[in-house]
């Protein structure tokens, strides 16, 4: 990956940033849909921010790369989504309070009910707008959630036919697919009972006469793990981000797979400070590390505030020059230190660019080791990287966009045409396809 230009990290608020790649997101979806059975869709999550790596610029560009749809998990992503201009087809994994569900419908926005007094209260309100002539035209489309043992949501296998048949008899809604969610995609039985739970369920519609027009299943492990069916569509979570859920038992038939998935988020950073302290100087808040010799400590502009955890205190590395260097002392809300004693070369300066996830001179620091380093998953190391940290966007090695807290939206158009400021679309879009 080439580093950023001196135009763009002259553009950030800070010295700090993370670096998304376009190619790489796009080269994910690729890789993910050639490993499918042919007609599969293939709709990537971009909950959380898009798992930290930014919702609005990551759903145009799979938009673009070919996506079929998009999942979140709250009202309020898709209402982002939407108003950033994202026309694709749009599930809200969770359910939505029940008086949003005309303005749901309104925005061509599919719904989740998993939940069966829920489910009763948000058909209440489209029958009332009906009756009183609020209604809109179009119909609420809902995806009826199964429960198959996650223990988390969805009707059960003795409510899932009655629940279905309440939505397709509630004028202006549609029944528009039956899912469910993997608990552990790496344990062979467990998932084994969920998918039979799954396939009873729809059974039981089929043999109902009651048409659902998708179901889907498996998510990132379901895929990569190959222990499910991929049935009409999939969410594609932590994959097509570039990453593999932890410890997830991978098929031999699957490991091209993975072997093409590339990581699409990067956490770089030059110092704000670079000092050489004498031995028996305390580092960071409460001294837990002391240099034992004289030292030369560099202070990155990135701490727990920014989502680089706590727990990361005294116990990771970052990258200079291409070699590894300790980080130091605690992690404090807005900086961690490096000990660069031992770079080679000439002291190590401002002017220097740290690399904390990701790659630099063929040395590579993961989200799956950072994870093991606190004891979470690779899932929290990237959505916890917070919305102040500048994000820039890159595609065919040239930084394409830019965003900041202050809502900045910048495109570069090459390295002549210098930089222009591109106002992000608020329109409501059309109907879209099927969800």
């Amino acid at each position: 990956m080439s580093l950023p230009s001196d135009q763009i990290t002259g553009a950030l608020p800070r010295t700090a940033w993370l670096r998304i790649d376009l190619d790489a997101l796009a080269g994910n979806l690729v890789a993910i849909r050639a490993a499918l059975p042919p007609g599969v869709l293939v709709e990537p999550v971009v909950k959380a921010d898009a798992y930290g790596h930014g919702a609005v610029p990551v759903a145009r560009a799979l938009a673009a790369a070919g996506a079929d749809g998009l999942s979140v998990a709250t009202y309020d992503e898709a209402i982002e989504l939407r108003e950033g201009g994202v026309r694709l087809p749009i599930l809200i994994l969770f359910p939505i309070p029940p008086a949003l569900a005309l303005d749901a419908a309104r925005r061509a926005l599919a719904i989740t009910a998993s939940d069966g007094e829920l489910l009763a209260r948000t058909l209440e309100v489209v029958r009332a707008a009906r009756a009183s002539g609020r209604s809109t035209r179009r119909r609420l489309r809902i995806h009826l959630e199964v429960e198959t043992g996650l223990g988390r949501a969805g009707v059960s296998i003795d409510e899932v036919a009655a629940a279905a048949r309440t939505i397709v008899a509630t004028p202006g809604t549609m029944l528009a697919g039956l899912w469910s969610h993997l608990g552990s995609p790496g344990d062979e039985r467990r998932t084994a009972g969920q998918a039979e739970l799954f396939e009873e369920a729809a059974a039981l519609l089929r043999d109902g006469r009651i048409r659902i027009p998708l179901h889907h299943l498996a998510a990132s492990g379901g895929i990569l793990g190959g222990r499910v069916v991929a049935y009409d569509s999939v969410r594609l979570g932590l994959a097509v981000y570039g990453l593999v859920p932890d410890d997830l038992p991978v098929p031999e038939s699957h490991l091209p797979t993975v072997a093409a998935l590339r990581p699409v988020m990067s956490l770089h950073a030059r110092p704000v400070r670079v000092a050489d302290l004498a031995a028996g100087t305390g580092i960071s808040y409460g001294s837990s590390f002391v240099t034992a010799r004289p030292s030369r400590i560099a202070t990155l502009p990135i701490g727990y505030g920014d989502g680089w955890s706590r727990a990361f205190s005294n116990r990771t590395s970052a990258i200079v020059r291409g070699r590894r260097v300790p980080l130091v002392g605690s992690v404090a809300m807005d900086a961690v230190m490096a000990d660069v004693t031992d770079v080679e070369g000439p002291p190590v300066t401002v002017d220097d660019e740290f690399v904390l996830l990701g790659e630099q001179n063929g040395e590579r620091i993961t989200a799956a080791e950072l994870a093991r380093s606190r004891t979470t998953i690779s899932h929290e190391v990237v959505t916890t990287m917070a919305r102040r940290l500048p994000r820039v966007y890159h595609s065919a090695a040239e930084a394409v966009g830019l965003r900041t807290l202050t809502g900045e939206k910048v495109e570069w158009h090459g390295s002549s045409s210098g930089m222009v400021t591109s106002a992000t679309s608020r329109s409501t879009p059309s109907s879209t396809r099927r969800t």
